[in-house]
């Protein structure tokens, strides 16, 4: 999908990776403005890279090992950093009336120079799963993504079916 197609979005361009924070939030910094802010990725999961809250919450929900979840998190959190490192100028679409998580993060697609979506990417190569913890418009496509990559063993799930 072109995700420029969308023009239903709101759209942020002129923007600069800054910090990979995990396999599903990464840091940008406007080009002009200077402002530097967080956006955790529509429509997917990865395991996280600390100890926390949300850790033992997987741990639990999961049945896998805080470590081996750890482990998990910090190979997607590579992945990202391989395809989009800091430097990487990126452009952000948010849908309009869903466009910050719980804790305030904006939401977005991050759409890469070459016209391909990160979201997309972490799903497709089994690094995220796709969640409707934080709704998006692409839901049940990345539903089906998350399903191909689980049966190719791709990505994480060539370590484990569940994460």
């Amino acid at each position: 999908m072109t995700y420029i197609d969308i023009l239903h979005n709101i759209q942020e361009t002129d923007l600069v990776v800054s910090r990979i924070l995990d396999g599903d939030s990464i840091s940008v910094i406007g080009i002009y403005t200077h402002e530097e802010k967080e956006i955790r990725l529509y429509g997917l999961d990865a395991p996280e890279t600390r100890n926390g809250r949300k850790l033992r919450e997987d741990e639990e929900k999961t049945r896998v090992a805080g470590e081996m979840l750890r482990f998990m998190g910090n190979q997607a959190k590579e992945f990202v950093m391989r395809i989009c490192p800091p430097g990487t100028r990126v452009t952000v679409y948010t849908e309009p009336c869903n466009e910050t998580d719980f804790w305030g993060r904006q939401l977005g697609y991050v759409i890469l120079p070459d016209g391909t979506c990160l979201n997309d990417l972490l799903i497709q190569e089994g690094y995220a799963k796709a969640t409707s913890e934080y709704y998006c418009s692409e839901l049940s496509r990345y539903q089906v993504m998350n399903w191909d990559a689980k049966l190719g063993k791709r990505g994480l799930y060539g370590l484990s079916d569940i994460f």
